[in-house]
């Protein structure tokens, strides 16, 4: 009963909308604890976003342009993901896969049958992000970008601010899942301070500082026709200096054909040449231009394999200029902690960069925060 009502009493900021702070502000939630969740976007999803464009005569298409599917080896995870296939959140992605070697123009190595399971949101990537913010007890807040986190120490709570200066609240607990909440790499998109005063936390600031990160730019496409000389859902490549991976997006199960018989596919860039990208046009929101640019030239290294492949009927590019972690910094914890100053920091870069690495840290900081509160340790 003491937990109960310590969780009622409590409330928490929950700092970002992708699936790590989903999951913890849902599992904290589940437990009664008061949850805001503040996401700078127009949505949830972060890299599990699912991107809406609109052809010039109307059509609507829809798109995974982040991850395309995940996969789980984690026994705690595989009860949460079995949870949301049971909402019909999640459903199997039924999909072969292969390489693509771009020097001999062929594919190869063919994925086996029983290889792990795929999984993918229904109806998107996004979907699973959305149901969990609409949770009791979680309330999403968009458009809002932290601008400033202050740790009133009297009150032995947080103080948050956006970056326009609205006074956001105080809250008994931060769980962070920006891994730019306290890097220079938020100046660089602002040209303001990270949020995050790394001063207040001295042992944590070799950690979380400048976490190393591979950029990727995403194409998305739409033909009039499938294409008929892919023998694959998906597929990586081998020996190409600009693409690294190609999804047939509109296979995936519960997508819809828009228009019909039409087919959509998501390219990955290599980080090479991403980083090649950004070190010429900067850290900043890339231009249309730059953005038409980069989709003509990985359109034509598609179209370079030989495959047959067609003009689109639809092609944008999109940038993750700082999504993909290049390490991982939660040791045991799978989260950075901090109780005496009731801080968790949560994200596929404290375990690993995938989806299951992702929802594992989510995890870990709900559990920090029960612990806190007197739950039992399992979630």
């Amino acid at each position: 009963m003491r937990a109960a009502a310590a969780a009622s009493a409590t409330n928490v900021a929950v700092i970002g909308g992708g699936i790590s702070g989903a999951v913890c502000a849902s599992l904290l939630a589940a437990r009664g604890v008061a949850v805001t969740l503040f996401d700078s976007g127009r949505g949830v999803g972060g890299r599990m976003a699912q991107r809406r464009e609109v052809m010039e005569d109307g059509t609507e298409l829809r798109f995974d342009h982040g991850a395309p599917y995940f996969t789980v080896s984690n026994d705690e995870v595989a009860r949460v993901v079995n949870g949301w296939e049971a909402r019909g959140l999640v459903a199997e992605w039924k999909a072969l896969f292969a390489c693509f070697d771009r020097e001999a123009g062929k594919f190869t190595n063919y994925e086996k049958e029983e290889t792990t399971k795929k999984y993918v949101g229904v109806p998107g990537m996004n979907s699973i992000c959305k149901s969990l913010c609409l949770d009791d007890g979680v309330v999403a807040k968009f458009g809002v970008t932290i601008g400033k986190m202050d740790w009133i120490q009297d009150r032995c709570s947080w103080s948050l601010a956006s970056l326009d200066g609205r006074d956001l609240g105080n809250f008994d607990y931060v769980v962070a899942t920006d891994k730019n909440v306290a890097s220079p790499r938020f100046s660089g998109l602002t040209g303001r301070p990270p949020p995050l005063d790394l001063s207040l936390l001295p042992q944590l600031s070799m950690m979380i500082q400048d976490i190393p990160v591979r950029p990727s730019f995403s194409l998305m496409l739409a033909f009039a026709d499938p294409l008929t000389k892919v023998p694959v859902q998906g597929f990586s490549f081998d020996n190409s200096d600009y693409l690294s991976w190609a999804f047939c997006d509109s296979s995936k199960p519960g997508r819809a054909h828009v228009p019909l018989n039409s087919q959509s596919w998501v390219l990955h860039s290599t980080a090479e040449y991403a980083s090649k990208v950004i070190n010429n046009i900067g850290p900043q929101k890339p231009s249309a231009d730059d953005l038409a640019k980069v989709a003509e030239e990985l359109l034509k290294e598609f179209q370079a394999t030989g495959l047959n492949i067609p003009q689109p009927i639809f092609m944008k590019a999109h940038r993750w200029g700082s999504a993909f972690p290049a390490t991982a910094v939660g040791g045991e914890d799978k989260c950075i902690w901090d109780k005496s100053m009731k801080l968790a920091i949560c994200g596929d870069f404290c375990v690993s960069p995938s989806v299951e690495g992702a929802i594992l840290s989510g995890m870990s900081g709900a559990s920090k925060i029960m612990g806190c509160l007197n739950f039992p340790s399992g979630l």
